[in-house]
């Protein structure tokens, strides 16, 4: 069981998208995610959500113009994902276990997938891997990893301290960029928010991780 299993009962998802919706009616942005992987690919790119929950930053970006594909492990999240945007591809799985089969099974066009990488960018917000089943961060870096196409960039944004999580932190950035040296990623820029706030140290980091020309864990 993951942590936001626990932390959840996953049954969260109409509660979820609840409160976002409130946001953005009080005047909140509520696609500042979205808004930043914008502005590290050109529209058409090929984009994973991972941990897509909601659908919140995907449905943004298919409106913006680029092919995404949403994986969350928690079926009350993406039955509103679905709800919200039934024509778009919304798969179950956990981000531990992904593989090729995992985007065959939903009859997406995987071709590239099984000899290497296929996404432009693969995103993972929302608190993701702070959230992951303990023990499992590294290999889902390497799982991310191993669907980005060389000079692919993976970003996620995630808290590090209590105060900006609804749990105790399990990983640390240095825990972080370990697993991402290790799956073949060199960092290129970190944040301290989702609008591109240069980070400085602090209780929040948003990293952007590009993909080398090997992928040293190749995608089963």
């Amino acid at each position: 069981m993951n942590r936001w299993e626990e932390l959840t009962g996953g049954a969260s998802g109409e509660d979820y998208a609840a409160r976002f919706a409130a946001l953005a009616e009080s005047g909140k942005d509520t696609h500042g995610e979205a808004s930043l992987c914008a502005a590290l690919v050109p529209a058409g790119a090929r984009v994973l959500d991972a941990g897509c929950g909601t659908g919140r930053v995907m449905i943004r970006l298919a409106e913006l113009g680029y092919d995404c594909v949403g994986v969350d492990f928690d079926a009350s999240m993406l039955a509103v994902a679905r709800k919200q945007a039934p024509e778009l591809p919304w798969l179950q799985a956990d981000l531990a276990t992904l593989d090729a089969a995992t985007f065959d099974a939903a009859n997406l066009d995987a071709a590239t997938l099984p000899g290497g990488p296929a996404f432009d960018l693969v995103v993972a917000a929302g608190n993701i891997f702070q959230l992951l089943a303990r023990g499992t961060e590294a290999e889902v870096v390497s799982r991310l990893t191993a669907v980005l196409r060389p000079g692919g960039l993976l970003i996620a944004g995630f808290g590090l301290d209590e105060a900006h999580l609804p749990v105790r932190p399990a990983i640390t950035l240095a825990d972080y960029d370990t697993y991402c040296a290790a799956a073949g990623l060199t960092l290129t820029d970190r944040f301290a928010t989702w609008d591109a706030h240069p980070y400085a140290g602090g209780g929040y980091a948003v990293s952007v991780h590009r993909a080398d020309g090997e992928q040293r864990t190749p995608l089963d």
